[in-house]
């Protein structure tokens, strides 16, 4: 998948500079050369860290296929997992969790506030309430209320205040 393919070069290039970062018998600090932890947005497109779980990666690889899919009120709330016409809030978050096999089926934004582990959580985080919901994974924002003002797309490196939502994450992310 060209995604992951694309999004592993990056820091390669970044750890071959640190590989041998030596100069004058002056070496670069350890914590100078550590793989970034936040994802990457570009021209729209979500690139996950290389240092990602696996089941980040393909969140965001499946995030990255829906991203600029129109909003339609209930859309992705098939048990199909063949692309909609369309999602919601909670068919966009669904989506992208069920394809990184953290999720088994498409919730209501309701039914996230009791999913999984209270609290924020290392790479995901859902915060949902009984009408809306997004997610923030690796550092950037999953959320059809992003839609208007960055062109069409879900994701956006500004993160919505989180008052009146409920954050939840799955246990070991």
């Amino acid at each position: 998948m060209a995604f992951i393919a694309l999004s592993s070069l990056a820091p390669a290039a970044q750890a071959a500079s640190c590989k041998d970062a030596s100069s004058g018998g002056l070496t670069i600090a350890p914590s100078d050369c550590k793989p970034v932890k936040k994802a990457r947005l570009i021209r729209g497109v979500a690139y996950a860290p290389s240092t990602a779980p696996l089941a980040v990666k393909k969140a965001i690889a499946a995030a990255n296929r829906i991203r600029n899919m129109r909003y339609v009120y209930g859309g992705g709330h098939s048990l199909s997992r063949r692309l909609d016409r369309g999602y919601d809030c909670s068919g966009s978050v669904s989506y992208a969790l069920r394809a990184a096999g953290l999720l088994r089926y498409p919730m209501p934004s309701g039914s996230f506030v009791n999913w999984q582990k209270p609290g924020v959580g290392r790479w995901i985080t859902t915060y949902a309430n009984g009408g809306h919901m997004y997610m923030v994974i690796a550092g950037l924002s999953f959320d059809t209320s992003n839609m208007s003002s960055t062109g069409g797309n879900r994701w956006s490196t500004t993160i919505r205040s989180s008052r009146g939502f409920t954050a939840r994450h799955p246990a070991g992310f």
